[in-house]
């Protein structure tokens, strides 16, 4: 079992004091990340204490403390998981031979690359979010923000340190180049396109961490399949902390359609326009933003046929989520059928070698784990007498990439012109009305115990706390 040093600089289980170059040039890093915590975090929290959980361990019971602390002064550090010494490669061309403790040469540039990918959605998720602590609907909300922002700060550490440990000069250029790409930057923003969108509202937060946070779940999951161990490890340990990001956005879109089912009942109308003047989102609106964040989400797996994929698998650099689930670990003499444009308005099948297909496993995946939580929202509506029912719409609609890249379709998959899609859009995704209305709810509430007009209050609190409990000082 891997020790925890908490007395150091940087708490760490990787031994850092025994590396005193990797530590020095860590902690030369460490500087740059507070100066940029304090112009792209939350800032304006920065002297209040803040009810949050803090990795101490890497077991999986009592792996984290929860106490008060001040955002600058978070104990971020670097925890792998522990380390399984007969652990062998799982999949694809090395299946069987013992997993890499360092980057084999050849595979450099690949594996640089994914990891500096992953370690950009980190920071640009906090630059996302920064401003909405001034408009919380709850203490509660505003400490469980601050939770998601501190440990996407960690994610960003966990990949720095690969970067500076097994990377040498490139990754240590790599790693200051994190924190010099901004989103939504029109000189230099994030890698991925979801993470250059605008989060203004809480109710984007919602869907982000709902949607945008599960997609994370399936790259980490993946990535936790690695041949090179130290990566693999470090993705294990990161999954832990980053079911908390999902149970936010399940949570919080479950509240706000709990609220908006009570604002039904108490004025007797499933209207939209009378459920806004109650100051609640009406049903229809909470579908389209599940609709955007949703499509949004999906680019971010790749093509459905992509001989990255294919490579990234044979060389072991990233499996398919939950790879000991299948059967065949080569994927060589498989194959998969996938739904692609025909014609001027049609749609056929083509067959494509399952390693080509990679990308699409992870995503039909997701796309089903995606659905658990509609079906908990659906029985809500169904449970309060309404027939509405909440849908996730089709992976071909309002695509970037791939093979429906740019392709019209309505949120069932059916194409159609250009022209109607075009009409139609704002039947589908939020509208300029939409987020007005929404942004119009959000007003800041900070009293302990009390909540939004909007949202309603959650089941339990926090750590065994009240939800009264005041989990953020101000």
């Amino acid at each position: 079992m891997s020790s925890v040093n908490l007395s150091d600089r940087i708490p760490n289980n990787v031994n850092l004091s025994n590396d005193r170059t990797l530590q020095r040039a860590l902690e030369h890093w460490q500087p740059r990340f507070l100066n940029w915590w304090d112009e792209m975090g939350p800032n304006e929290f920065a002297h209040n204490d803040a009810y949050l959980r803090t990795a101490v361990g890497v077991d999986a019971e009592g792996w984290a403390s929860y106490g008060y602390v001040k955002m600058p002064d978070y104990r971020w550090g670097i925890f792998l998981a522990d380390q399984d010494p007969e652990r062998k490669i799982g999949f694809g061309d090395f299946q069987g031979q013992p997993v890499w403790q360092q980057v084999p040469g050849e595979f450099r540039s690949q594996f640089r690359r994914i990891i500096v990918t992953q370690g950009d959605t980190e920071p640009a998720s906090v630059e996302q979010q920064r401003l909405l602590g001034s408009i919380c609907p709850s203490l509660y909300d505003l400490r469980n923000l601050f939770q998601v922002n501190v440990e996407e700060g960690r994610h960003l550490w966990a990949m720095v340190y690969l970067l500076h440990a097994y990377f040498g000069r490139d990754g240590r250029e790599e790693a200051e180049e994190l924190l010099s790409r901004h989103s939504g930057d029109v000189d230099k923003p994030r890698i991925l396109g979801t993470f250059n969108e605008s989060i203004d509202d809480w109710m984007s937060f919602f869907c982000f961490t709902y949607f945008t946070d599960r997609d994370g779940k399936y790259q980490l999951k993946s990535l936790a399949e690695s041949a090179f161990d130290p990566l693999a490890r470090t993705c294990r340990f990161m999954l832990t902390e980053e079911a908390h990001h999902m149970f936010v956005g399940e949570t919080g879109l479950g509240r706000v359609i709990r609220r908006t089912l009570e604002v039904m009942k108490e004025t007797g109308s499933d209207d939209p326009a009378v459920i806004r003047r109650a100051g609640a989102m009406d049903l229809p609106l909470i579908q389209r933003y599940i609709n955007f964040w949703f499509t949004s989400s999906l680019d971010l797996f790749g093509s459905e046929v992509s001989s990255n994929a294919a490579s990234t698998f044979a060389n072991g650099i990233k499996g398919r989520p939950d790879e000991s689930l299948y059967s065949d670990h080569l994927a060589l003499n498989e194959s998969f059928e996938l739904v692609v444009p025909q014609g001027e308005s049609g749609v056929g099948t083509e067959e494509i070698p399952m390693r080509n297909a990679m990308n699409e496993v992870a995503r039909v995946a997701y796309v089903k784990d995606c659905g658990m939580g509609l079906k908990r929202w659906n029985m809500m509506i169904q449970r309060a007498g309404h027939a509405f029912e909440l849908a996730l719409p089709s992976t071909r609609f309002r695509r970037g990439i791939g093979a429906w890249a740019n392709i019209p379709t309505d949120p069932t998959g059916k194409r159609i012109s250009a022209e109607e899609h075009t009409r139609r859009m704002p039947e589908w995704v939020p509208t300029e009305a939409d987020r007005a209305h929404v942004k119009s709810l959000m007003q800041r509430v900070v009293e302990p115990g009390k909540m939004a007009a909007w949202i309603a209050p959650p089941d339990r609190g926090i750590n065994n706390q009240p939800s009264s409990y005041e989990y953020v000082k101000l």
